[in-house]
């Protein structure tokens, strides 16, 4: 598990972007124990190149 270092809890907090309003969130994980990321397999419809490996050798 891993905790916020420093006294102020906000200075390690991470924002994304909502693309729907447009505006930065605070990320705020339901689990505050775990962080999960979807990642989509490759889209392999052209020839075959190190690319279609990437999320596989990246996210495993």
């Amino acid at each position: 598990m891993m905790k916020e270092t420093g006294t102020d809890p906000g200075r390690h907090a991470l924002f994304l972007t909502n693309t729907l309003s447009g505006r930065k969130q605070r990320f705020q994980p339901r689990d505050p124990n775990r962080v999960t990321l979807y990642v989509c397999g490759p889209t392999v419809y052209n020839y075959a190149h190190l690319g279609n490996a990437r999320s596989a050798v990246v996210f495993e």
